[in-house]
């Protein structure tokens, strides 16, 4: 069944005469392909006075669209946090436990879950008033958007602090961190006369360097220079000398074009910038990480770094921008917040359906009066191009039910009295309308 994401619910009343029209709405529909159509069903609420309908009907009008504008929200976190996985969303929003309880395992998608649709009366009990069974759902509703903001704003600052280490750590050798690159046997420390510098050399000096960082002031220790890291422009290489000299040092180093740079080695500071690092790293993984998708190389979680700094002299200390290999082979399953995504979405979602069928419920007693007796259909149009001569269809069987409607609709200019709905959303039937594109 090729059909769209979209259904029409509408009700018309339970006699014999409208058995009938409907009866012949599902032969010219199925004749003309036009649309796929279920009955829809509906337990006998407790209706209470007609005045507390007008009342619930409003309610029920704005929890429809909050729940509507709920999901849509949550199915965008999904794309978010599945990031480069974008492909594998659907498969996670579906209405899971929505069904019997022998398939409350499978997967059910979207569209199956409402043309199956069933009312869930341990969770909505129909022998409650209805205000309460409107008051249990929006409550749901108010908790599941509560923990959604407090979700995503935590998942959001630590994406953004995670961006900003990242940055850090993929600069040129004069802004980047260096707490991935030196090690602590590159430095003279704990010494009261001696200290190690760290200077910048374009690639094209080294020799010049070598020939003459010894001389370029008093008190540098011979042989101390090393060549700790580079980049594409230019090497970073340790020079140990007398504290004294620093800046006697620092201003020859610049009139030969080396860079002293502003770094002195405390390991308790280089350990808290590495944990952090991978803190957030795994945090951020945590949240979402579905079984190695999210990590393949180059991915947007980390890409490789721009620039390649190669450590040299301690082949122990891993490469800056490594670890992808180790990261890809880790943790297999979900994170919470996917989890959790999943979970409430499904919930939300079928919170929702059984909004639109309490609209059904609520609309037909109004429209069609007491006691209680209409019959729901489901309607799945086949394609956008039917939707036009499915209403026609829909229009002359049931025209006979409101002869002012009908009327309206010819004439738009003839005002309902009573009618709070613009003419071109009234029909002569009960009509709501449910669109499943929630990621558009």
């Amino acid at each position: 069944m090729g059909s769209m994401s979209e259904f029409w619910l509408i009700s018309a009343p339970g006699d014999q005469e409208n058995l009938q029209a409907l009866e012949r709405m599902n032969t010219v529909t199925s004749k003309s392909n036009l649309s796929y159509n279920t009955k829809f069903s509906i337990p006998d609420f407790k209706v209470g006075t007609l005045d507390s309908l007008v009342g619930l009907s409003d309610e029920l009008g704005k929890l429809d669209t909050f729940a509507e504008s709920l999901i849509k929200k949550m199915a965008q976190s999904v794309v978010e946090v599945m990031e480069d996985a974008k492909g594998k969303v659907p498969e996670n929003l579906l209405a899971n436990g929505g069904l019997k309880e022998k398939m409350k395992y499978l997967k059910i998608d979207l569209p199956s879950f409402v043309t199956h649709f069933e009312w869930d009366m341990a969770k909505y009990p129909a022998k409650q008033p209805l205000v309460s069974v409107v008051d249990t759902l929006a409550k749901q509703l108010a908790q599941i958007e509560t923990d959604l903001k407090s979700r995503t704003a935590t998942y959001n600052t630590l994406k953004t602090n995670l961006e900003n280490l990242e940055k850090k750590s993929r600069g040129n050798l004069f802004t980047r961190t260096l707490s991935n690159i030196v090690s602590k046997e590159d430095f003279v420390l704990g010494s009261e006369y001696l200290i190690t510098l760290l200077v910048i050399v374009p690639k094209p000096s080294y020799t010049k360097w070598q020939k003459t960082y010894e001389s370029l002031s008093d008190m540098v220790v011979p042989r101390s220079t090393k060549l700790i890291a580079e980049d594409n422009e230019g090497g970073l290489f340790t020079v140990t000398l007398f504290r004294k000299v620093i800046e006697d040092f620092k201003t020859k180093a610049r009139e030969n074009k080396f860079t002293v740079r502003e770094f002195y080695y405390d390991e308790k500071e280089i350990k808290r910038e590495r944990e952090e690092m991978s803190r957030l790293l795994s945090d951020k993984k945590q949240q979402y990480q579905t079984s190695c998708v999210a990590l393949k190389k180059g991915s947007s979680t980390f890409p490789d770094h721009k620039v390649k700094v190669t450590p040299l002299g301690n082949p122990a200390r891993p490469a800056a921008g490594q670890t992808d290999r180790e990261r890809e082979s880790e943790g297999e399953g979900e994170g919470p917040l996917l989890r959790w995504l999943k979970v409430n979405f499904s919930e939300a979602f079928i919170a929702w359906i059984h909004i639109k069928a309490l609209r059904v419920f609520v609309e037909s007693v109004l429209r069609y009066g007491l006691p209680v007796n209409f019959q729901a259909v489901l309607l799945q149009p086949h394609k956008k191009s039917s939707t036009k001569r499915l209403r026609e269809v829909l229009n002359s069987v049931f025209r006979h039910l409101d002869q002012v409607a009908a009327a309206s609709i010819l004439d738009a200019s003839v005002e309902i009295p009573g009618l709070q709905l613009n003419n071109q959303d009234y029909f002569p039937y009960v009509y709501f309308h449910i669109d499943l594109s929630l990621l558009d």
